[in-house]
């Protein structure tokens, strides 16, 4: 009886030692070397809910890696600090490789499979080319054609097609039809689709959907309560984006001319997730207007319900709530804010 139950016992403990040290199947390797990030932080969050987590990623000599884990192939965005973001997917038991400079950080060296492969190979072809918006299309056009399941051309197709001034809908639609059914099913797809009914949606005269949004002291702001009956100027921005920072001067520059104009208003909307962050930059930029943050970045509603896609980016506001103007440069906003101030001193001449 107790020579049986060693035997039971030292098979058990066996088992359990096993078991501790299996490999586990759906574990993915990360490495990547990227020259120029020195110390850093990046981050990786995924592309749609198949991933539904950040993961935090520390640099060290221009050097990073991770171990993570999914059960499927999954679409993720590789998060630079000044706002950068590349595409990256995996799936269970790969070894995803990156390499590269800061300084073209659109044109990582990516491997792993052959999603990343595609891809990298892509951008690269059409960086060295030196080809047209147009040309890219068309080869974005080809590459579907010829990858019909590949996750990178819904990359592409959103990058070239869709995150355009202009956006030809029914050509996006046709290409997404050359997809594969597989790729059709997936998140990102619905994703993309939803994107396209929203740029229709925040389409010029369309009206702007309600929205509520906390500033620097946390009061809620809406357009209907705070700026009832006013052209407003909404810029979209966020401290981790170089461009953003750089054109915050053109807005400060209208506002310390403009701050007078009863008929106008401005409003800053951040796309940051640290509120330490966005402060100290509303402070350090001089953003003396209203500023609002949810903290939700590129997931803040506002964001998704007027079809912000780049940043920065700005979108015109009429008194009756409609969408007048979109992407406005600073000679455009001098000229629109001129004619609402002429305006509004004809009506106080009348009274």
């Amino acid at each position: 009886m107790r020579h049986s139950y060693r035997i039971y016992c030292f098979g058990l403990v066996a088992v359990l030692l096993a078991a501790c040290g299996a490999k586990d199947k759906r574990a993915v390797t990360l490495d990547g070397e990227i020259k120029g990030l020195g110390t850093d932080t990046l981050y990786l969050y995924g592309a749609d809910k198949m991933y539904s987590h950040i993961d935090t990623l520390f640099v060290s000599d221009d050097r990073f890696s991770a171990k993570l884990t999914t059960d499927t192939l999954v679409s993720t965005w590789l998060l630079f600090s000044d706002g950068t973001q590349y595409p990256l997917y995996f799936d269970k038991g790969e070894h995803i490789q990156i390499a590269g400079d800061t300084a073209a950080l659109q044109q990582l060296d990516v491997k792993g499979n052959s999603h990343n492969t595609l891809l990298s190979t892509f951008l690269k072809e059409q960086e060295n080319a030196n080809r047209s918006l147009e040309e890219i299309q068309s080869e974005v056009k080809t590459f579907i054609q010829a990858n019909p399941a590949s996750l990178a051309g819904i990359y592409l197709l959103d990058r070239y097609l869709v995150k355009q001034p202009a956006p030809d809908y029914k050509q996006i639609e046709e290409l997404v039809d050359l997809m594969s059914g597989e790729l059709k099913d997936r998140p990102y797809v619905d994703e993309l689709l939803d994107n396209i009914r929203q740029e229709e949606d925040a389409s010029i005269g369309k009206a702007i959907p309600f929205f509520q949004l906390p500033n620097v002291e946390g009061k809620k702001i809406t357009r209907t309560t705070t700026f009832r009956s006013k052209y407003l100027l909404i810029h979209f921005w966020a401290s981790w984006d170089s461009l953003s920072r750089k054109e915050n001067a053109m807005y400060r520059r209208i506002y310390r001319k403009e701050r007078k104009n009863e008929g106008a208003a401005l409003l800053g909307v951040s796309l940051d997730i640290d509120r330490g962050k966005w402060r100290q930059t509303v402070k350090a930029d001089t953003l003396e207007w209203e500023q609002v943050c949810d903290l939700n970045g590129w997931n803040t509603e506002i964001v998704s319900k007027l079809a912000i896609r780049t940043l920065p980016a700005n979108v015109l506001i009429n008194p009756s709530g409609r969408i007048e103007a979109k992407n406005l440069t600073e000679a455009d906003i001098e000229k629109k804010f001129a004619e609402i101030k002429e305006r509004e001193q004809k009506k106080k001449k009348k009274k």
